[in-house]
């Protein structure tokens, strides 16, 4: 009997230091992690939840949505972990979802969307536990609350680069035996959904990569007044493309510029995924898995989320597409030339001296950083680097400030 006890202890004790020894040096999600030293850090347990302004089949959405599930998977959280729901508008429908996500014991949540801003703010401010995450975002700085961040990324430098490819197309298609386009093919154009910051830093970025090719380039730019609107951006695709451009591209979330692109022969510069079979050159997008896993570390680890977090190209939230059908030949060599220079900093994507405002150069340019509601402009942005002059576009915000309309670049309402 007393061996039958002891081998039946012995089971036992076997069995418990495996699951101690297991929860000490395991990564799961809410499971304590053991330090070099020997000192076990208890981790937080996440639920997680993600707020989308329309679902995955909207280009924009789609990104933000499967990014999400590769991160939570990647920090060991499993389906129970953590919800994502969609179709939510800019408006207090917003709040009520975020809320009943705090109330039902989620500790980050985060939304997707330029005008759910406001709703997620109040949300923090009656939720000071939990954690409040925020894309595109401009106020997280400014409002001073513990819990409540933006995140964006520096999506004008592949949107640069993508224009680099859309030049070179260009050459391709119509350059003469020294590789210049005239005048008449030189112009391209651009479907945007508002007249925004954030879409006029990118159709602004895009067009000086373009330029950098062919000097003679200009744009023709036209909005939707719409993020999302797959009849209206395949019109307004087809209305530039009847004016007489021979590329377009766009910050618009549907199919429907690809579309027109499509059906119309003319190459198309596309945003957050690959597009068309025969006409599509390349596209730039928003990586999200580099912030989700740094903001889910931060609730394990019980640390601080950055006030307003920015990816760029060197920490991988900034990625161009693989070349499409379309591409000309030698892109992807020149791509990479130009994403080392962007890297290393010798090449920046607003350098003053490539574009003009009103005929002149800029010497000093005041945006609104700060904004408190009231929209006026208090901090110069043109700064220089290494003898490069230039507009400092992500260094005082993550959420874009570039709103200048330059030279060669024409807007329609």
């Amino acid at each position: 009997m007393f061996k039958k006890v002891l081998s039946l202890f012995l089971v036992v004790t076997m069995l418990l230091g495996a699951a101690f020894a297991f929860s000490a040096c395991g990564n799961e999600n809410g499971g304590d992690e053991t330090t070099d030293n020997g000192e076990v850090n208890e981790k937080v347990a996440v639920k997680a939840a993600l707020i989308c302004l329309h679902g995955d089949s909207s280009t924009y959405d789609k990104n933000f949505i499967d990014a999400f599930k590769v991160a939570c998977a990647n920090k060991g959280l499993t389906e129970a972990d953590y919800t994502i729901i969609t179709d939510i508008p800019e408006g207090t429908e917003c709040y009520d979802k975020a809320a009943d996500f705090a109330d039902s014991g989620y500790n980050v949540i985060f939304a997707d969307s330029f005008g759910h801003e406001a709703y997620m703010i109040q949300a923090a401010k009656e939720y000071p536990n939990v954690q409040f995450c925020h894309a595109t975002g401009t106020k997280a700085h400014t409002e001073g609350l513990a819990n409540y961040q933006n995140a964006f990324a520096s999506i004008y430098q592949g949107r640069f680069l993508a224009g680099v490819a859309a030049g070179l197309k260009l050459v391709e298609l119509y350059g003469d035996a020294e590789g210049k386009v005239s005048d008449e093919n030189a112009k391209i154009g651009y479907v945007g959904a508002h007249p925004y910051a954030e879409v006029v830093s990118g159709y602004t970025s895009f067009y000086l990569g373009v330029k950098s090719v062919v000097a003679n380039v200009t744009m023709e730019v036209r909005y939707t007044g719409s993020w999302y609107d797959e009849t209206a951006e395949k019109t307004t695709a087809e209305a530039l493309i009847a004016a007489g451009c021979k590329l377009i591209s766009q910050h618009a979330d549907s199919m429907g510029a690809p579309t027109a692109c499509e059906n119309a022969g003319i190459p198309n510069v596309a945003y957050n995924g690959e597009t068309g079979k025969n006409t599509f050159v390349i596209a730039s997008r928003i990586d999200w898995v580099p912030y989700y896993e740094y903001m889910l570390d931060c609730v394990m680890n019980g640390e601080d989320i950055a006030d307003d977090w920015t990816g760029t190209l060197a920490n991988g939230a900034v990625k161009i597409t693989a070349l499409g059908a379309a591409a000309a030949e030698g892109t992807q060599a020149k791509l990479d030339e130009v994403a080392a220079k962007l890297n290393d900093g010798s090449l920046k994507v607003f350098d003053c001296a490539t574009f003009t405002v009103n005929g002149e150069t800029l010497t000093e340019y005041l945006a609104d950083v700060d904004d408190a509601g009231d929209f006026q402009p208090e901090t110069n942005v043109i700064r220089t680097e290494n003898g490069i002059t230039f507009f400092d576009e992500s260094a005082d915000r993550s959420a874009p400030y570039f709103d200048i309309r330059i030279d060669g670049i024409t807007e329609i309402d």
